[in-house]
């Protein structure tokens, strides 16, 4: 049975009434008698709202009925949280002592010394209820009836996102489009590369098919570099090649204009055979599309760029005349993949009586992937043929919606979504359509972050918070997720996005509700005055102008800035959106200013007494205001990356339902006193520990729902070891752990207690999956640092631990990927405790790192009847490991990076000789290296591809010839060399019959 967003907000209006706590409330402000009577009139428009939800799809009046009845529903519950905020600020100045009673009073905003609160309310009160009567009066005109219907179990709690299946039936079009990837150019680009164009219809497959393409094994091994960019309708040159750079470099450098950008990323495609993605592309502006490509025209012949698009009309410009749109699948393919999404199977042998309805599924969805997918995943739960039934015959397939100009928005394509999409989102429960429609205010393309998403959900009330909303959120968005309203974004598996038809479809439903007020709106204020939640596409710089129209929407909850793609740089709000908007806009529950150059945080945010959600990250604040402590019901506080950030106001202690503090990259040296008194926090991203005054880690203990990421610093100013054990770390759900010492070594250091402050420090071993320890000034780390219980643990960073003499087991450790071992002076060797008692040590470890280890001299995994160690080692690091020389390992059959720094010959020597699979040396500063001991090496290196050699002035020639370095180096694309002093030639005899020629023939670049 289909339910209205407005069931959902009436249901949670009459919980809210019903509670007897709120009941206590409203009687000692007088006003029960009105909520009484607006409580029975909610119940009998409750009665009515089943027969509506029937007739929203087809009667436009019902549709408005409905919309009004919403707006009510938005009407009340702000009055609802008026009286239950007023509630909790006199509980809160009843328990402030009596002398700081005038000092409090001037702290509180004077919305709150207004004590005639029924003054206030009734008025309002009356109003909603003549209006909620007139709604009801209407129940005979639009013929709505009380209908007694027992809804079906549509439960999706069972549902997760799992990977996946197999992309069914377009095994035809990779194998054409890998024939074009991978062969030689036809000669129809005059250019180095080419483009392999994707068209078709919106939701056909065109970006799954790339992203087949993109992560087949022969195409990662034929092209380097990769990278995916997604360019969407707005063709931003300059966020278009920033993102290509960062996703080839990896690193996040600033340009100050397109031409330096440019010339960055000329000089990483020079001469290389790379591989773009540009995904959905909506220009057809020649010349944006020649701009964007300058820099490739210096690549290496069959380089390639996939484009997947809509539109033509560009390709035809490029040179496409006879375009090959890829096609919906064929009927069988579509059953196929109906049946995989709904039932689990590729077929329907085992549910013969659902195969009809599954065929008139398919014919109705235009064998369309993304259709059938939405579907397929809705009907994954129902096995009646009754349910299947429903969809085949629902209304909607049929219903004509036009061009929908919604309130001043055009809903872009509204007349293309597909019914498909609509009968998924009509069958979705009331509470998952809330949340769906409130991801309108993304605009497309938009990568999305799941905690924080379920923050912003949480604190517009959308989530029930008698249970734990954060938990019941995460519920919500793996359902969502997995019946393909979000999907994984393409290039971050940690990101999500929406598919441009799933965008439309949210922007359709969104109604009179959310706006998404974009750049190029120009609307009035009176169409402004209804909307609840409103987001904005951050610029440069954001005028006054723009936003002059709110005013108006006194209503307004949400007001939320986001950006699009690459977000580099600073953002300026003009001071009168500060001063003269914003304070305007009391009911605000989400406020997000954050990237925006603001160096103080204005008077009226404490006034804001509605507000859960206030995120001010990378702002240019020193210090929250004291009346930010009237924020009584602040849920969510992000100050993270604010560098200038030093002082927090005294007042915190008031935020008892603060739930996530998050304080990352900030200079505070200072916790709130009595912070861990704030038991609702779950979130507190870094805790500092201070001497006798301040902020002791036994005060942890009552933050019992701790979790998530934690850095601990200050671990020298623990004053026992009881301390730490009462923090109970092991009891939280912490999945990142930096605890941290002071970097200094003299006598004040106790080395016995910060170990067993250490030992007592021990994580939950279920939950932790990164850990790093630095500056812990004992001998010994504690056991289970290494413990094989730590089952989730796949990073682990070991720093400055000055003092220790050896390492703990991280062999065990089932899962670990990376793991870094830095400036421990007192290990001299590592042998097979490292390892520990396993013969599968080290099954996971991806990336393996030593630095600055002066005193370490010998490395040895060798060991009777052991398998293979690091099996799975792809990356391997020694750096300034001056003493280190004698290297005994087992083969390293999975290497594929060696980075040796400031070491001598010997590591070099032995480590090339177990890693015969590496297609990247790295060497800088290598003493001992000679001509002769080069020679020993080259030998070893038959699979290298990149070759960079820096600072080695010992060495005076890299081969006898190219002849013999054509033999060695079979493989060899790229040559780096770097201040070798002492190189005199490449080669020690040169071959005159080669004159003009070269024998290395797979080499294409070399540096010197």
């Amino acid at each position: 049975m289909a339910e209205t967003l407005a069931n959902e907000l009436l249901k949670v209006l009459v919980k809210k009434m019903t509670d007897e706590a709120f009941k206590r409330i409203a009687r000692a402000q007088g006003i029960y008698n009105e909520l009484k009577e607006l409580k029975k009139t909610l119940s009998r428009i409750q009665d009515l709202l089943t027969d509506a939800s029937q007739k929203e799809v087809t009667h436009k009046s019902v549709k408005e009925w409905l919309n009004a009845l919403q707006h009510l529903a938005y009407d009340i519950d702000d009055v609802l949280d008026d009286v239950a905020t007023e509630a909790m600020h006199r509980e809160l100045t009843l328990q402030e002592p009596a002398a700081s009673t005038s000092k409090v009073r001037k702290l509180i905003p004077s919305c709150c010394t207004n004590f005639s609160l029924t003054h206030r309310l009734s008025p309002k009160l009356d109003r909603i209820n003549r209006d909620l009567e007139n709604l009801e009066k209407r129940k005979t005109d639009l013929g709505l009836l009380k209908i007694d219907e027992k809804p079906r179990n549509t439960s999706r709690r069972s549902e997760t996102s799992l990977p996946e299946r197999d992309v069914v039936g377009r095994e035809v079009e990779k194998e054409q489009l890998l024939k074009k990837l991978l062969g030689d150019d036809d000669g129809s680009s005059q250019d180095n590369f080419s483009v392999l164009p994707i068209v078709g219809m919106g939701g056909v497959g065109k970006t799954t098919l790339a992203r087949l393409l993109y992560n087949d094994t022969k195409v990662q091994d034929h092209f380097e570099p990769k990278a995916w960019v997604c360019v969407s309708d707005d063709f931003d040159i300059f966020k278009i090649t920033d993102a290509i750079l960062q996703d080839v470099t990896k690193e996040n450098k600033k340009f100050k204009d397109l031409n330096q950008l440019q010339k960055a990323l000329t000089e990483q495609f020079k001469d290389k055979r790379f591989l773009l993605v540009v995904d959905d592309v909506w220009s057809e502006n020649y010349g944006d599309w020649e701009n964007l490509v300058r820099p490739f025209l210096s690549c290496a012949p069959g380089s390639r760029i996939i484009m997947t698009t809509r539109k033509e009309q560009l390709l035809k410009q490029i040179g496409f005349h006879n375009v090959d749109c890829l096609k919906s699948l064929s009927s069988e393919d579509a059953l196929r993949l109906l049946a995989v999404n709904a039932l689990g199977v590729d077929n329907f042998d085992s549910h013969t009586t659902l195969k009809p309805q599954g065929e008139g599924i398919v014919k109705k969805c235009g064998c369309l992937p993304l259709a059938l997918k939405a579907i397929g995943r809705l009907l994954r739960t129902k096995t009646d043929r009754e349910d299947w039934d429903d969809v085949l015959n629902s209304e909607i397939w049929d219903v004509e919606i036009g061009n929908a100009t919604e309130n001043g928005k055009d809903v872009e394509n509204s007349d293309k979504i597909v019914p498909a999409l609509r009968i998924s989102y009509q069958e979705l429960s009331a509470d998952l359509k809330q949340l769906f429609a409130y991801c309108s205010l993304f605009p497309k393309d938009f990568l999305f972050d799941k905690e924080e998403l379920v923050s912003l959900w949480m604190a517009e009330g959308f989530l029930n918070p008698s249970k734990l909303p954060e938990r019941l959120g995460r519920e919500y968005f793996e359902i969502l997720l997995s019946r393909s309203f979000f999907q994984h974004a393409p290039n971050d598996e940690s990101l999500f996005i929406m598919h441009d038809l799933m965008n439309d479809l949210a922007t359709f439903v969104a109604g009179e509700f959310f706006l998404r007020f974009d750049n190029h709106m120009k609307t009035k204020t009176e169409a402004l005055a209804k909307y609840r939640h409103m987001s904005f596409t951050r610029e440069h710089y954001v005028g006054y102008q723009k936003f002059e129209a709110f005013k108006g929407a006194k209503s307004l909850r949400t007001f939320l800035a986001v950006s699009l793609g690459v977000d580099k740089g600073w953002y300026y709000l003009s001071s009168k959106i500060l001063g003269d908007l914003l304070p305007e806009l009391t009911l605000l529950r989400v406020l997000s200013l954050s990237r925006f150059e603001i160096s103080e945080v204005p008077e009226f945010i404490g006034t804001l007494k509605h507000l859960r959600y206030l995120n001010l990250s990378r702002t240019n604040i020193k210090e929250l205001p004291e009346n930010v402590g009237n924020l009584y019901n602040l849920q969510t506080l992000i100050v993270s990356g604010c560098w200038a950030l030093t002082k927090l106001p005294k007042s915190f202690l008031k935020l008892t339902r603060l739930r996530h503090f998050d304080i990352r990259n900030t200079p505070l040296e200072k916790l709130p006193l009595g912070i861990g008194e704030l038991e609702s926090l779950q979130t507190l991203t870094k805790i500092i520990i201070e001497g006798d005054d301040g902020f002791a880690i036994n005060e942890l203990k009552g933050l019992t729902n701790l979790h998530g990421e934690v850095s601990i610093k200050g671990l020298h100013k623990v004053q026992s070891a009881k301390h730490a054990r009462e923090a109970n770390l092991s009891l939280k759900k912490i999945t990142g752990l930096e605890l941290q010492w002071v970097d200094v070594v003299d006598g004040s250091r106790m080395d016995t207690l910060e170990e067993e402050v250490l030992n007592e420090l021990k994580p939950n071993s279920d939950t932790l999956k990164t850990l790093s320890v630095v500056s812990y000034g004992g001998t010994q780390i504690s056991n289970w640092v290494g413990d094989r219980s730590f089952h989730e643990l796949v990073d682990v960073s070991i720093r400055g631990c000055k003092k220790c003499t050896s390492l703990p087991p991280f062999g065990l450790l089932p899962s670990l990927k990376r793991l870094q071992i830095q400036g421990m002076d007192e290990v001299k060797i590592i042998g097979l405790e490292l390892i520990g008692n396993d013969v599968n040590a080290f099954r996971s470890l991806e990336v393996l790192r030593f630095e600055d280890m002066s005193g370490w001299e010998g490395w040895s995994t060798k060991n009777e009847g052991s398998a293979a160690v690091f099996p799975c080692l792809k990356e391997l690091s020694i750096i300034d490991c001056p003493q280190l020389i004698n290297v005994s390992l087992q083969a390293l059959p999975s290497l594929k990076v060696l980075e040796i720094n400031r070491c001598g010959d010997g590591v070099l020597r032995s480590l090339v000789q177990v890693a015969s699979s590496v297609t990247k040396l790295e060497i800088d500063s290598i003493s001992g290296l000679t001509y002769e001991v080069w020679r020993g090496v080259i030998r070893y290196l038959k699979e290298v591809e990149g070759l960079s050699i820096g600072r080695c002035n010992e060495i005076k020639y890299l081969w006898e010839s190219e002849t013999e370095a054509s033999k060695l180096l079979v493989r060899l694309k790229e040559l780096r060399l770097r201040r070798c002093s002492g190189l005199v030639s490449l080669e020690e005899k040169e071959e005159d019959d080669n004159f003009g020629s070269s024998n290395l023939l797979s080499l294409r670049r070399l540096h010197h």
